[in-house]
């Protein structure tokens, strides 16, 4: 799952911790002098946009490391139910050797380079991205673009392929987590590509060959849905040459048109039970907004009101979260965490939670309380206290060139841009608690929620009482 708080900028600590001398001496710098501090050291995000339609977005912090990665605007959503899993598919079989290079050159070249490979798959992206050293750029850009227009795909690696994935899916169904929020989609989302699964279903993946994935490659794989993100010891104008260089050959017929069809959230529920396992493990949520929606700002301080939780936590009757003293005094669950998920035109805003078979009941009761009291009676205190905290887990994602460069990626993809960092503070700040009350009226109160439940869920309320429960008749 994408989460918003990776909507970040690159900070250096030595760069920052220079700054805030040269600023105020030896003088120590309150919190929110820091977090200025930071702001104003950020390198800028140069973009570049080439005559194909392929854009270059790079952030030079002068270090010795680099990350850089291609960010297709391509994943499990552009896919139909027939063809549900290709994009993941060809995910695997990157690394697999290209017209070039077999599997074993590939990865000799690569561990020579002391470079690591890697990439991922979503709903609505797929990410090829390589960690060098610096110096080594060009060669990283030359094997990406390697990678993504010349793999062999040979039917022998598919078929090994195969089975890799098939015993990726049977890992995946073991992690609960991850089989609640397909299970979320599935019925937020029924009958629609985000409903789903990224892996895909067992008889796509048996079913699934070289003329699939030649066939995705060549429908989505474009320059205008392209871009190449850097991050770290990188120039900017020697990453365009590359792209130039290398990417120049990729289709540049792109109008847009008839790609992303609306994804229609459906009010529902799943329920697995299965009284063999020892908790119950739960999704609720509502329909929120896309990425590029005025109301995602203030649902991310909401968010973050609500927060996170477990039992290892310290706190206790303390803990600022008031869901977090209710799971702490009353020992409703093992944990809970509050998420937003957002696609291009439509989220998930709700929360997951871990707990007892008999205490579902009461879990959800407090969380919808909660809910009902963020739509009439949150306070501007509170409000502030959330929106500190998720600037500090802005600056907290910024621990390495690879998040940088993902960041840089996936808002290029999703805004067209990358929000400078002192833009979105100012958007954080001016969230009040009237703003977090009318976008929880919006998306929260009397909507239908999706609900997911897996375990032991006897104790967990029939829909028609969950759904009874997003208002409050005295408002």
């Amino acid at each position: 799952m994408a989460s918003l708080l990776k909507i970040t900028a690159g900070i250096r600590k030595n760069g920052v911790r220079g700054l805030c001398q040269h600023l105020v001496g030896r003088k120590k710098l309150s919190n929110t002098g820091k977090f200025q501090a930071a702001l104003i050291n950020v390198p800028p995000t140069e973009v570049t946009k080439l005559a194909s339609g392929l854009r270059v977005a790079s952030e030079d912090s002068g270090s010795q490391t680099a990350t850089v990665g291609l960010w297709i605007d391509a994943g499990s959503r552009y896919e139909s139910t027939t063809t549900n899993g290709v994009a993941h598919f060809l995910e695997h079989m990157a690394f697999k050797g290209t017209v070039k290079r077999s599997q074993t050159d590939l990865e000799l070249e690569v561990e020579n380079m002391g470079a690591h490979l890697n990439a991922y798959t979503s709903r609505e992206q797929t990410v090829f991205y390589a960690k060098c050293l610096s110096k080594d750029i060009s060669k990283a850009v030359e094997i990406l673009s390697d990678i993504i227009q010349h793999s062999t795909l040979g039917e022998g690696e598919i078929e090994r392929e195969r089975g890799v994935i098939l015993r990726e899916m049977q890992e995946v169904e073991s992690n609960l987590q991850e089989v609640v929020f397909d299970h979320l989609h599935a019925t937020a989302y029924q009958d629609t590509p985000l409903g789903n699964t990224i892996l895909g279903p067992t008889k796509n993946i048996q079913s699934i060959g070289k003329t699939d994935l030649q066939r995705y490659i060549s429908d989505h794989y474009k320059a205008p849905r392209i871009v190449l993100a850097a991050s770290g010891g990188v120039r900017h104008e020697e990453l365009v040459r590359l792209a130039e260089k290398n990417l120049g050959q990729l289709n540049a017929a792109f109008d847009g048109s008839g790609l992303l069809a609306p994804c229609r959230f459906t009010g529902s529920e799943v329920r697995v039970r299965d009284d063999s396992l020892p908790l119950a493990h739960v999704a609720i949520a509502v329909e929120s907004c896309g990425w590029p929606d005025q109301d995602n700002v203030p649902l991310m301080v909401a968010n973050t009101l609500i927060g996170a939780w477990d039992r290892s936590q310290g706190g206790g009757a303390s803990n600022a979260s008031k869901l977090a003293v209710a799971s702490t005094t009353d020992n409703l669950c093992h944990s809970f965490q509050s998420f937003n998920t957002c696609y291009k035109d439509t989220g998930l805003w709700g929360i997951y939670f871990v707990c007892d078979p008999l205490t579902c009941e009461e879990m959800l009761f407090n969380i919808q309380n909660e809910w009902m009291r963020l739509c009439t009676m949150v306070t501007e205190a509170e409000v502030e206290r959330a929106k500190n905290l998720l600037k500090t887990n802005m600056l907290l994602q910024l621990d390495g060139t690879t998040q940088i460069c993902e960041d840089i990626g996936r808002q290029m993809l999703c805004y067209g841009r990358r929000i400078p960092l002192h833009e979105l503070e100012r958007r954080i700040d001016s969230v009040t608690a009237q703003n977090v009350r009318d976008v929880a009226m919006k998306y929260i109160f009397d909507r239908c929620p999706a609900v997911a439940a897996v375990g032991p869920v006897e104790n967990l309320p029939d829909y028609m009482r969950i759904r009874s429960a997003m208002h409050w008749a005295r408002v």
